[in-house]
């Protein structure tokens, strides 16, 4: 790589001052989007306070300045995820980027791989020659006594911030009003003066808490927004979910619904749960589309159609497990959960169980999907070629299916993890569901990000629905049988954005209501319907319901007429007890979706009051 000319001493400086500076206004960025920094001042002051510990740390920027190589490599895709989709780097995405391979993003960046290539090359570049005038000026070097005092404060801050962490922070003072209610209550509870005097003769013996004066005024939050040192703190978080995914099957190993079937004599015989991907609401023809998407699933007479569900995130990882599991939809950002899937709580009750997809494993890192389909009695992973054009279509699904249902077993549930709509759409359906066109078909490698492509984008999309409903309505056919209770629920986990009207945007992850409306539906078999017609009656009168997949755990079981300790069937739209729940929604925060206006083309979700932080 070929370095600028050197350059004379302060020349060299004010590139060095500048280069650190642009790194450091990378949090800031956002205003520019005109989206909010939280607390900017705090994570100003974390920075400064970064970057004079790294300077007395190492001397001078020179013996540094090679660490920084990760946050010049991540600058772009800093940029970018800021301008595409309003946020910065998080461990999600860094769980994205080691869970897709190369031929995945290849077909995704299309011709412009080799835009990112010169970005990369650039980027190399820049960092190359600062490091040279880091080397050149010796400006900066700290050698006066006053680089040891620094090291001597900054390490009694980390010392009391470890201790912090360690022991935790005693509580403010109480008023004197406050107190006196305390000793009122005490005095009024003289039997359990022996265990109060049992705790303070513990506590006695432990390390005492940190005052809360001694708090130190900085959160481990503003330093990982921080840059470019923020970076590590964000790794070091991703590190820490993929210890946990590792570790999670033993974790959860001894947890138990204790589930039981309600009826034993009366139970269903089948239940498929079909798991849609990037499937919109509003690309349906059964939800009112002009376009005919649906016309065999619009024949079935057993079918409800939920009108009104909405996923809390709008990815993959994070979406699926709030529909398998009771996961709440505000920890979706945080990778795993305590608890096991449906497939564990129907395995309780007697039934065996598959999980069947056409989406990929990843062989040495679980994904926070993966790890729940392991819970299947039965787990087969059917997509060697990724998501590019080697990948197969739904219907590589029916045979394993087909050995599921004539499985000897009398009771079974099936999770079908379908492919759907995923990028490239033209890539999801065979030529002879190319209905609308022109289309994406015979496009070589086209760029999402491209709004050139937005007519052919969208027929592919609509062709990729047409295929959906077919696939759709092949497995209901394998469902229906005269002797049979069988029921099955579709629901997608996330939606698309298309370039909508004058919406320059495209795929997912931008905060739109067309990716968190997403289609779903329950069908039913005429026997199950005789077997169990006030489930039938309540699915029928919730169709319109404001539901989000926090309902689908519930309700599936429910579908099963599976009963367990601390069941909860207010949230299934199978019960008579069903209530609505508050629904939220990753759009800047926390938003309550009920409580949002649609802004723009692109009905960018936004709350009309204050969304609540992510945590």
């Amino acid at each position: 790589m070929r370095l600028p000319p050197r350059l004379p001493f302060p020349a060299a400086t004010a590139y060095l001052v500048l280069t650190y500076a642009v790194l450091s206004a990378m949090p800031f960025f956002p205003l520019l989007l005109g989206l909010p920094v939280t607390r900017p001042l705090q994570v100003l002051g974390v920075e400064v306070i970064a970057w004079i510990a790294a300077w007395a740390l190492f001397k001078r920027p020179a013996w540094f300045h090679p660490l920084l190589l990760p946050a010049f490599l991540a600058l772009p895709s800093e940029l970018y995820l800021y301008i595409y989709y309003g946020q910065g780097i998080s461990t999600h995405h860094l769980g994205i980027m080691a869970e897709t391979s190369p031929l995945e993003a290849m077909e995704f960046l299309g011709s412009k791989a080799w835009l990112l290539l010169a970005v990369l090359v650039g980027v190399l570049a820049w960092w190359g020659s600062s490091w040279r005038a880091a080397l050149k000026t010796r400006a900066f070097d700290w050698n006066d006594r006053s680089r040891w005092v620094v090291l001597g404060v900054l390490g009694l801050a980390a010392a009391v911030f470890a201790y912090e962490k360690k022991v935790g922070v005693a509580p403010a003072p109480r008023p004197a009003a406050a107190a006196a209610r305390v000793h009122l209550a005490a005095a009024a509870k003289p039997a359990a003066s022996a265990t109060i005097s049992a705790s303070v003769s513990a506590e006695a013996w432990a390390a005492p808490r940190l005052p809360s004066w001694a708090r130190l005024p900085v959160e481990l939050d503003a330093f990982a927004r921080s840059w470019p040192f923020g970076l590590a703190a964000r790794g070091v978080d991703f590190y820490k979910e993929r210890q946990y995914l590792a570790d999670l099957n033993r974790r959860s190993a001894a947890f138990r619904f204790d589930a039981r079937q309600g009826d034993p004599a009366n139970a269903p015989d089948v239940l498929v749960m079909v798991l849609g991907e990037s499937s919109r609401y509003d690309r349906w023809s059964i939800n009112g589309y002009a376009r005919e998407t649906n016309p065999l699933l619009a024949k079935e007479d057993n079918l409800v159609a939920l009108q009104d569900l909405i996923t809390s995130v709008s990815a993959t990882r994070l979406s699926v497990p709030v529909i398998i599991s009771r996961k709440p939809a505000m920890q979706s950002l945080k990778d795993g959960f305590s608890e096991k899937s449906f497939l564990s709580a129907f395995k309780e009750a007697g039934y065996k169980t598959w999980w069947l997809s056409n989406q990929i494993s990843f062989g040495k890192f679980d994904t926070p999907v993966s790890v729940f389909a392991k819970e299947a009695d039965q787990v087969e992973f059917l997509n060697l070629g990724g998501f590019t054009t080697r990948s197969n279509l739904d219907e590589v699904l029916f045979d394993p299916l087909a050995r599921a249902l004539a499985d000897p077993a009398p009771k079974k549930l099936i999770v079908l993890h379908t492919l759907g709509s995923h990028w490239n759409y033209a890539h999801r359906y065979p030529a002879s569901f190319d209905k609308w066109t022109p289309s994406l078909r015979g496009v070589d490698k086209p760029v999402v990000t491209d709004d050139a492509i937005e007519p052919l984008m969208s027929n592919s999309y609509d062709n990729s629905i047409l295929y959906t409903d077919w696939f759709l309505s092949q497995v209901i056919g394998k469902l229906k049988s005269p002797e049979k209770a069988a029921a099955l629920m579709y629901v997608a986990d996330h939606g698309q954005t298309l370039y909508d009207k004058s919406c320059d945007l495209a795929f997912h992850g931008h905060n739109t209501q067309y990716e968190f409306h997403v289609p779903a539906l329950v069908w039913y078999s005429d026997v199950y319907a005789a077997l169990y017609p006030a489930k039938v009656e309540q699915l029928k009168q919730h169709r319109k319901a404001r539901l989000s997949t926090e309902n689908v755990f519930h309700t599936l079981v429910d579908l099963g007429d599976i009963r367990y300790p601390g069941e909860r069937l207010e949230r299934s739209i199978a019960s008579a007890q069903w209530k609505r729940h508050k629904r939220y929604v990753d759009s800047y925060g926390w938003t309550d979706y009920d409580n949002a206006r649609m802004r723009g083309d692109c009905r960018e979700v936004i709350d009309k009051g204050t969304p609540l932080p992510r945590r």
